[in-house]
């Protein structure tokens, strides 16, 4: 008999550099389980009371990895758990260009870690967990960039809009379902990562936004990745998570 039921399972993308390793640092420090998945190595402290897992996983051929996560949860006992949330983070840009100056290649990974990956891991999730009688949370990493439209980086957009209409789908899903997970896909605000170097390094002939984004930069406008990643967890934790299944922390 277990007993209680605290540990808190939190599977997380992207983890090994910029927000993701920052979401990662402040869940272990909660005390948390995390399953971090990343193609870097992520190499944590881990507090007493909190567990890292870290796979080394290339999200470019997301159907193995999901096979791998669904098996993985079928293992775990959720009668030890006091909930379980699937963060997808991880995310990709294409050569900053008009759409029809970039390579096949390039543009189907940008889609395949930004789009199809979040959607075969979190059908994975939500299948292995649909029995699970604990409290489950799917949350989106996406961008104003889902809303707003940016020339020169097409695929991008598309895949955080993508994004959005799946948190939307999915909420009506599981808002059917008895016990169904609580979806949003939100935007984190503007945070000064190594995606933001290639923005502000773009050829801006190419890619007009470049001078915007480098403004940003000079004028103090980011967020640094652990105050990002605090902002992002606090929309996590309210009592209305799900409520809207898109949102922006900014408008919190």
């Amino acid at each position: 008999m277990h007993a209680k039921m605290t540990a808190h399972l939190t599977i997380l993308t992207g983890a090994s550099r910029g927000l993701g390793r920052a979401v990662a640092e402040q869940l272990l420090a909660r005390g948390q389980r995390v399953l971090a998945l990343a193609r870097g190595t992520v190499d944590l402290p881990v507090p007493p009371g909190a567990a890292l897992q870290a796979w080394a996983v290339d999200l470019a051929s997301p159907g193995a990895v999901a096979a791998r996560l669904g098996a993985w949860l079928g293992e775990q006992d959720p009668a030890a758990l006091a909930s379980a949330t699937l963060i997808n983070n991880a995310g990709v840009i294409s050569r900053l260009a008009p759409l029809s100056e970039i390579e096949s290649g390039d543009l189907a990974n940008a889609i395949r870690v930004g789009l199809e990956a979040p959607l075969l891991l979190t059908a994975a999730f939500l299948r292995a967990t649909q029995a699970w009688r604990v409290p489950r949370k799917v949350l989106f990493v996406s961008s104003g960039l889902g809303r707003r439209a940016m020339a020169g980086s097409a695929s991008y957009c598309a895949a955080k809009a993508g994004l959005d209409h799946l948190a939307r789908a999915l909420a009506l899903e599981e808002a059917a379902r008895p016990g169904g997970a609580r979806v949003v896909s939100l935007a984190p605000g503007v945070i000064d990562t190594d995606m933001q170097l290639q923005l502000r390094a773009g050829d801006a002939s190419l890619f007009p936004e470049a001078r915007r984004f480098a403004a940003l930069k000079s004028g103090g406008q980011l967020d640094s990745p652990p105050a990002a990643a605090a902002k992002l967890l606090a929309y996590l934790d309210r009592p209305d998570f799900g409520a809207q299944p898109v949102g922006d922390v900014r408008d919190a």
